[in-house]
């Protein structure tokens, strides 16, 4: 049809197999707002390093026509969803067609291409239905990232896994790995059964990467609820529980993932354990390796601060710190209306509001929050930042709920809109990155390693990536975990009262009164991120132990 595809670099020989990477979502560049959070960081991440290594990889995603959200704020400073279409013009059209089956009918399917050279990545493929031959329900498939319907979700779930197998057909690039980055395109494992009949070949092709051990991200759907919808890629749902193994009418989709791969990995060591203990009385499941997640040292990191950094220059370090603060505080400032001193200790929590991570951990003890904001000695500033799904409202309320509390304070602040040039602030304007899920329930994280890479010093749980890194009071501050045989109401109290403590005795007294000591630990939290938590260690990692 007019588009013809080959590498624009020239392959390193050391990475001689063709991969095609599939992911619902890329955090690529700020004007791409094809992205949630976390996981699409770490894609974003993965197509950069791949590039930077000249591997053999493209990705294939979604062009997401309003997004995941624009996240805005009521009358009343509370959170509000905004959905509004984007315009990526430096996408370049393939004017591919093709068609999907969805719930039994034809679906036009299109794709946008992403050149190397416009933000420095690995190819990218991203596919959509919004189309003028397509009725306006197949055209809101690809309309919103993690749509709550599920129906539509399924819906994405087909364009990604058999549309991006068939794309790759029209682009005549055969992969030799097909990697699923998460369970969400697991289609394309059922469309390539369909094509070569045969289920150890499509082991043979398949690796597969699980993120989350929470339940809300390996879902599990009736197989007569996926057949109806054309999960199966027409293929009868007899043979499907034949070949996943299934003893019921229920498929979860990470448990197919497993069997129908030939490697799977977690996304850090502790990750590992937990997902081998979930999945250990399971049939047929594939090895499961640890590849640790990474990030981007050449977007992220700041290389001012790195220069400095080498040259032992901790005071021009300390005010390059204040410069960025002040950067931050602007944001602030034009958001909230308060104005923050670059002298005063900020924490920073910012990720995605969801309950395992925990934002509210402060208000576990609320006089001990009230102590710590209103007190005159070790002062201490906060800043919040995160989206939570836009159907959470438990997670929008805990966000309206820190609007509240931050109307009777003037040291404390949430913002919205936290996409990658917001992360970027946060990240450079934090003395203290906080990170405070509940003890395995955060398979990696990769938001305190490009803090790290900024001059934050990671304060947390032990969880995820932390173990394989932190060093307590020498590059990071780890806070005691409380025993995970607890019920889950007192394991936030305990947390909560070690945080205070760790900050109380130990964090502000250092920050405000050694302060020779306090830069000892950043400038260790810099080094000592490197190069082990550069996506370009994972990204190599993917080519010795998963597609080799």
């Amino acid at each position: 049809m007019g588009f013809t595809f080959e590498l624009s670099y020239i392959n390193n020989e050391k990475y001689p197999k063709k991969c095609a990477y599939f992911c619902m979502e890329f955090g690529i560049a700020q004007p791409l707002k094809i992205y949630a959070g976390g996981l699409g960081f770490l894609a974003g991440s993965h197509l950069r390093s791949a590039f930077q290594l000249k591997q053999n990889t493209i990705g294939i995603g979604i062009l997401w026509k309003y997004g995941y959200y624009t996240q805005t704020r009521k009358q009343d400073q509370s959170m509000d969803v905004h959905f509004a279409e984007s315009r990526h013009a430096f996408l370049v059209p393939t004017n591919l067609r093709f068609t999907i089956k969805v719930a039994k009918k034809n679906v036009w399917v299109t794709a946008f291409y992403l050149p190397p050279e416009v933000f420095q990545t690995a190819p990218l493929f991203l596919l959509s239905t919004d189309l003028e031959e397509n009725d306006y329900l197949s055209k809101t498939i690809s309309h919103k990232l993690y749509d709550a319907n599920p129906e539509t979700k399924i819906a994405a779930a087909i364009l990604l896994g058999e549309g991006g197998a068939k794309l790759l057909e029209a682009i005549n690039w055969i992969p030799d790995v097909y990697h699923l980055n998460e369970s969400h395109a697991l289609p394309l494992a059922f469309y390539l059964y369909g094509q070569l009949k045969n289920i150890e070949e499509v082991k043979k092709r398949l690796v597969y990467t699980n993120h989350t051990p929470e339940e809300s991200g390996n879902q599990v759907y009736s197989i007569p609820f996926l057949e109806r919808m054309s999960f199966f890629c027409e293929i009868p749902p007899a043979e499907i529980m034949g070949v996943t193994k299934v003893e019921n009418d229920n498929l979860n989709l990470t448990l197919a993932a497993l069997r129908l791969s030939k490697k799977a990995n977690a996304v850090s060591k502790l990750h590992q354990k937990t997902l081998c203990k979930t999945w250990s009385k399971e049939q047929s499941i594939c090895e499961i390796t640890a590849i640790t997640n990474a990030q981007d040292v050449n977007f992220w990191c700041d290389k001012p601060l790195y220069e400095a950094l080498k040259k032992g220059e901790t005071v021009e370090m300390s005010e390059l710190k204040k410069k960025y603060k002040n950067e931050l505080f602007e944001t602030v400032a034009d958001q909230c209306g308060v104005i923050f001193d670059e002298n005063v200790c900020t924490i920073v929590f910012a990720k995605r509001f969801t309950a395992y991570k925990r934002p509210d951990i402060f208000f576990h003890e609320m006089d001990r929050f009230e102590k710590l904001m209103e007190q005159k000695e070790n002062k201490v500033q906060i800043i919040w930042a995160g989206k939570p799904y836009p159907m959470d409202y438990a997670g929008i309320g805990v966000f309206d709920k820190i609007v509240d509390l931050c109307k009777k304070h003037g040291n404390c602040a949430i913002l919205t809109g936290y996409e990658i040039n917001l992360s970027k602030l946060l990240k450079k304007g934090a003395d203290i990155w906080l990170n405070m899920p509940r003890l395995t329930h955060e398979a990696s994280g990769t938001s305190g390693m490009s803090a790290a890479m900024n001059g934050a010093v990671n304060v947390g749980i032990p969880d995820g990536w932390f173990p394989e890194y932190a060093k307590d009071k020498i590059n990071s501050f780890v806070v005691p975990p409380s025993d995970i045989g607890l019920p889950e109401y007192l394991q936030d109290d305990l947390d909560c009262s070690n945080l205070y403590t760790l900050l109380e005795k130990d964090i502000l007294p250092m920050y405000y009164n050694f302060n020779s000591r306090w830069m000892e630990i950043m400038c260790n939290s810099m080094k000592d991120i490197l190069p082990n938590f550069d996506s370009k260690r994972m990204a190599d990692e993917y080519y010795v132990k998963m597609y080799q």
